[in-house]
């Protein structure tokens, strides 16, 4: 008895099983985010009421609707990543489309929380077999920076006070590991965008992915990061439609360095561009990364500091 060879075709449908498989694992959509959403809680009753329920060995869960999962609306228990499926998909094959279009460079997020999103990055390499490239994984590991006056657009903000947003070096390490992904292609960023990101010993960026909610956190990894972008890469942002200090700090860099790129929408708040390609350069493909509309058109710049109003998490 003999064993046929697998085909382009078989190789092609294990690789986007193997994808799909991950992309479900990491989200908790293979379960319908049965996992529940953290529960921060908040004032003295609802706290006697934790503390009571963890000294009997218990833990009070928000059950999580699967539609929200799907959606990233909520913060996942277990769950790898707050990311949406649509979101997932869209950065996977952003992933693909600068391997196919061999678009030079490495893969880095700003703002990584559990590290889903750089693992399923990790994936993509992994499933193709791209060894010359290196996951970036920026954060300060400790949760978000509390408001800097400098920005009037993250007066208000407070993100910094949940401490379900801060998880350390080591636990992200180790979720790689889990998925068996943690290897010298994966290099840790930690610390404050403004102090890290500028000194990064990274050369060129072929996907670029910005999620760190406020208007510094964005601002600091565009100022740093943006100009690393090859030609024909994609920068992508999370929270543009749900953080207003975040589309304040993207539509405020691209005015102020005239960048004229179409924003696509992903979902209710990802969104991505990708940086025109060189004029000698030509995509091998046409392929458009997953949307849930028509592109939209280039957003109208916004005031120098951004809105003033404060906003919610």
């Amino acid at each position: 008895m003999t064993t046929q060879s697998p085909t382009r075709a078989d190789q092609t449908a294990i690789t986007e099983r193997y994808l799909d498989l991950l992309r479900s694992t990491l989200t908790f959509t293979l379960w319908d985010g049965g996992d529940g959403s953290v529960w921060e809680p908040r004032g003295n009753a609802r706290r006697l009421v934790a503390r009571a329920a963890q000294r009997q060995g218990m833990e009070i869960v928000r059950r999580t609707p699967p539609e929200h999962r799907g959606d990233g609306r909520d913060w996942p228990r277990l769950a790898h990543t707050m990311t949406g499926e649509l979101r997932m998909r869209n950065l996977q094959e952003c992933v693909q489309q600068v391997i196919r279009d061999e678009v030079p460079g490495d893969l880095i997020e700003t703002g990584v929380w559990r590290g889903g999103a750089c693992i399923l990055m990790r994936g993509v390499l992994a499933a193709y077999g791209v060894d010359d490239r290196t996951v970036w994984v920026a954060d300060s590991f400790a949760g978000l920076p509390v408001p800097n006056p400098r920005y009037a657009a993250d007066v208000g903000d407070r993100h910094h006070e949940h401490s379900a947003l801060a998880v350390s070096v080591d636990q992200v390490r180790d979720n790689f590991r889990r998925y068996g992904l943690l290897d010298d292609q994966v290099q840790f960023l930690p610390g404050w965008f403004r102090d890290t990101l500028p000194h990064a010993p990274l050369e060129r960026l072929a996907v670029l992915r910005l999620d760190g909610d406020m208007y510094e956190s964005t601002i600091d990894a565009l100022t740093a990061l943006y100009p690393k972008l090859a030609p024909g890469g994609f920068c992508i942002v999370d929270d543009y439609g749900a953080v207003p200090g975040c589309r304040a700090a993207v539509d405020d860099y691209r005015a102020a360095h005239g960048i004229d790129e179409q924003i696509v929408s992903v979902d209710w708040t990802g969104v991505y561009w990708r940086r025109d390609p060189a004029p000698h350069q030509t995509p091998t493909t046409t392929q458009t990364p997953t949307t849930t509309q028509t592109p939209t058109t280039a957003q109208t710049p916004v005031a120098a500091q951004g809105p003033t109003a404060p906003h919610g998490s």
